[in-house]
C-alpha cells in the first residue's frame, strides 16, 4: 500500500462525527413503528427508548477509553485489530464493507423514497418499484457528489441537518402542545401498558434491535480520533452532552406521536411523521414529508462519507485490496471505495424490506460492539500497565456485555433467519482473510494481476 498519499480533506469530517448531529437521523422517523409492533404496548416502548439511550452510554464510555488508549482512526475495526490480531480485526471490517454499512444505507434510502413518494399515495403503500427506484437515482447521485467534492459533501451535509432538526422540533413542540390540550389518552399508565400481544423477552430484544437502529452512530467520533483536538477531554464530553440529548429527543418525539396518534394508527402507517402531519399540521402537512425527506437524504451522505473512512483504514492494515485504498489526485475523493459501498447498497435495495433490514443490521452492529468491549476487557488483562487516559469502571463494560449476551441470544431465538444471515455472511470472511490476506507466499502472477496491473489500467489521475 502506499504510504505517502494525497489524503481528504478531513477538517469538517471530525465536526460531522462530534455533533448529535450524527446520531440523530432517519432512526426516529422508522424505528417507532417496529420498536411499538415488539414491545406490544406504548408504555414498554418508551422504557425501551430510555433504556436504548442508557445502553449506549455505556458502550459510549468504554469506546472513550478504547479511543484514548488505542489512538488510532477506524474505530471498531482498528481497536479489534489491535487487541485480537487480524482475523478478527478483518471480520469486522469485512461485515461493515458487506453488511452494516450498505443496509444502513438501503434503509434510509428506502426512508427517503417513502416519505418522497407517501404524499401521492396516501391510500396505500408506495409501488415497491417505485420506492426502490427513486433509492437508486438518490444514493447514485449522492455517490457521484462524494466522489466530485469532499466540500460539496461536507455542505450537503450541514445544509440537510437543519431539515433534521427542523422536523424533530416541529413534532416535538406540536406534541406538546396537543398534550397540555389534554390529549393524551394513550399515555396515561392505564391504557400505555395496555398490551397487544403476552410481552416476550424475544420480543422485548427485537424492539430493542430496532431502537438501536436509530441510535447508530454514537461511535463515530471514534473513527477520527486521531483528528480530535485534545481527545482526553473531548471524547468524554462529546458522550456526556449527546447521548442524554439525543435520548431526550427521542422520547420526547415518541411521546408527540403518541399524543395524535393511537397505537393502531401508528402500527398501520408506512411513513409515522406524514401520517403526524396530517392530522395536526392541516395545510402546512406537506412541510413534514419534504422535512424527513431532506434529513434522510443528508443521512445518506453521511454514512457515504463515512464509509470511506473504513475502507482506508482496512486499506492501511493491509486488509483491503489496493484499489480501494487509491484516492483522486485532483478531487482529493476515494472513488473505488465509494463506488464499492454504491454498488453492494443498491443490490440490498432490490432484496430487502425495510423492517428486516434494521433487524439485520442491528444485529450485526451490536454483534460488533460487544466484540470491541469485550477487547477492551481482555486488552486491561493483556496490558495491565498501559498507560490509559481514561479509564472506566469494570462494572461500566460488564453491565454492558450482560445486556449484550441477553440481547443477541433472544434476538437470534426470536429471529433466526435474519439474525442467522449476517452472522453467516460474516463468516464468509474467514476463508477469505486466509487467502487474501494471511498468505503470504502467493504466485508471482497473482500479485501481477491484483496490483501491477490493476494500477496500469488505471487512469492517470488513480495511480500511485
Amino acid at each position: 500500500l502506499p504510504q505517502e498519499t494525497t489524503t481528504l480533506d478531513t477538517n469538517v469530517s471530525v465536526c460531522l462525527s462530534c455533533s448529535p448531529g450524527n446520531i440523530i437521523g432517519s432512526g426516529i422517523f422508522i424505528s417507532p413503528k417496529g420498536v411499538l409492533e415488539h414491545a406490544g404496548s406504548v408504555g414498554l416502548s418508551l422504557i425501551v427508548w430510555v433504556c436504548g439511550g442508557g445502553i449506549c452510554a455505556l458502550g459510549s464510555m468504554c469506546y472513550a477509553e478504547l479511543g484514548v488508549t488505542i489512538p488510532k482512526s477506524g474505530g471498531d475495526y482498528s481497536y479489534v485489530t489491535e487487541i485480537f490480531g487480524g482475523l478478527v480485526g478483518f471480520l469486522l471490517l469485512w461485515s461493515a464493507v458487506l453488511i452494516m454499512y450498505p443496509t444502513t444505507l438501503a434503509v434510509i434510502a428506502l426512508t427517503f423514497s417513502n416519505y418522497v413518494l407517501q404524499p401521492a399515495f396516501q391510500n396505500c403503500v408506495p409501488p415497491y418499484l417505485a420506492t426502490r427506484l427513486l433509492s437508486t437515482i438518490c444514493i447514485l447521485f449522492l455517490t457521484w457528489v462524494n466522489c466530485s467534492s469532499v466540500r460539496w459533501a461536507t455542505r450537503i451535509q450541514d445544509v440537510f441537518t437543519v431539515a433534521k432538526l427542523l422536523a424533530l422540533g416541529l413534532i416535538i413542540a406540536v406534541g406538546l402542545v396537543q398534550i397540555c390540550r389534554g390529549h393524551y389518552d394513550a399515555l396515561r399508565p392505564s391504557q400505555a401498558f395496555e398490551f397487544t400481544r403476552d410481552p416476550s423477552v424475544g420480543q422485548i430484544a427485537l424492539a430493542f434491535l430496532q431502537a438501536s437502529f436509530a441510535f447508530s452512530g454514537w461511535n463515530f467520533l471514534n473513527y477520527v480520533t486521531e483528528e480530535v483536538v485534545e481527545p482526553r477531554k473531548n471524547l468524554p464530553r462529546a458522550i456526556y452532552i449527546s447521548i442524554p440529548l439525543v435520548t431526550l429527543v427521542y422520547t420526547l418525539t415518541n411521546i408527540a406521536y403518541f399524543s395524535s396518534m393511537t397505537p393502531e394508527e401508528l402500527l398501520a402507517s408506512n411513513a409515522v411523521a406524514v401520517t403526524f402531519g396530517e392530522k395536526l399540521l392541516g395545510v402546512f402537512s406537506w412541510v413534514m414529508p419534504i422535512s424527513v425527506a431532506l434529513s434522510t437524504f443528508g443521512g445518506i451522505n453521511g454514512y457515504l462519507f463515512t464509509s470511506s473512512r473504513l475502507c482506508f483504514s482496512g486499506a492501511r492494515e493491509g486488509h483491503l485490496p489496493y484499489l480501494l485504498a487509491m484516492i483522486h489526485l485532483k478531487n482529493c475523493t476515494p472513488i473505488p471505495a465509494l463506488l464499492v459501498c454504491c454498488g453492494a447498497t443498491i443490490v440490498i435495495l432490490c432484496i430487502g424490506e425495510t423492517h428486516n433490514l434494521i433487524n439485520y443490521v442491528s444485529f450485526i452492529n451490536f454483534l460488533s460492539y460487544g466484540v470491541t468491549i469485550a477487547g477492551l476487557l481482555y486488552y486491561r488483562w493483556k496490558r495491565p500497565n498501559l498507560l490509559r487516559p481514561i479509564k472506566v469502571s469494570v462494572l461500566v463494560p460488564i453491565s454492558y456485555l450482560v445486556f449484550w449476551a441477553v440481547l443477541l441470544g433472544f434476538s437470534l431465538y426470536s429471529e433466526p433467519v435474519v439474525c442467522g444471515m449476517g452472522i453467516v455472511i460474516m463468516l464468509t470472511g474467514v476463508p477469505v482473510y486466509f487467502v487474501g490476506v494471511h498468505w503470504k507466499n502467493k504466485p508471482r502472477c497473482v500479485y501481477r494481476v491484483v496490483g501491477e496491473q490493476q494500477n496500469d489500467m488505471l487512469p492517470s489521475p488513480y495511480r500511485h
